[in-house]
């Protein structure tokens, strides 16, 4: 079943597939053969009757008074996320962020193959980077068509991220995952993540301040008793 087939899917239960994916592969790197939606709620702190409800969206999963069976689920999970079709991935901006992800074998591990490195500044173009060279941005649609590139890594500076967007689009990319801290106008038939690395940061900081206010506050009233 695809997205396309049933857009009644709610996008909160496609948001936490993904983290029902991790969990199953680390029961799996862990040797565990059969799990419950108990130990997977444990594990992602969703309550195990969401975990249910969202797993029989797609269909039916597990055996009655057994659990799941690890391995068939995660390949599961993995073939409704597209995991299994190997999406290529090009990186644009090879400052710390965009090496950072190079290099985060988290991205190779699901499946993604990164095919291409782009930066615009001649001094990292031709540095190598793992097994790949950093490429000139001009030869960005060239290079899209011939690896058969589907998904572009914006990790340029805000002011830069647009233009880089719309040369992605003009590619022919078919999704974008933005690192940039501003928004972006694709095509509506452009999937578009946005990562903005401030937003989570500020929000611990408010729960951290808020901590510490609260424990004040306390502690003052405790003194005043």
């Amino acid at each position: 079943m695809s997205m396309q087939e049933n857009s009644s899917i709610s996008k909160a239960t496609v948001d936490r597939l993904p983290r029902y994916y991790r969990c199953l592969r680390l029961l799996a790197d862990e040797g565990v053969e059969i799990t419950s939606s108990e130990e997977i709620g444990r594990r992602t702190s969703v309550n195990p009757e969401q975990i249910r409800k969202d797993l029989a969206v797609f269909g039916q999963f597990g055996k009655k008074g057994v659990g799941y069976y690890v391995a068939e689920l995660k390949e599961n999970i993995g073939g409704i996320l597209g995991l299994d079709q190997r999406f290529n991935i090009a990186i644009v901006g090879m400052g710390h962020l965009g090496v950072a992800l190079a290099n985060y074998q988290g991205i190779t591990r699901l499946g993604f193959r990164i095919a291409a490195l782009f930066d615009v500044n001649p001094v990292v173009i031709g540095t190598r980077l793992g097994e790949r060279r950093v490429e000139d941005i001009a030869y960005l649609p060239e290079i899209v068509a011939e690896r058969g590139v589907q998904i572009g890594v914006i990790a340029v500076p805000a002011a830069h991220a647009q233009e880089v967007a719309d040369r992605l689009v003009g590619a022919g990319i078919r999704g974008i995952w933005n690192f940039a801290p501003v928004k972006l106008a694709v095509p509506e038939n452009i999937p578009l993540i946005s990562e903005d690395l401030s937003v989570g940061l500020s929000s611990l900081s408010y729960s951290l301040t808020h901590i510490a206010f609260e424990d004040e506050e306390l502690s003052e009233k405790n003194n005043i008793e």
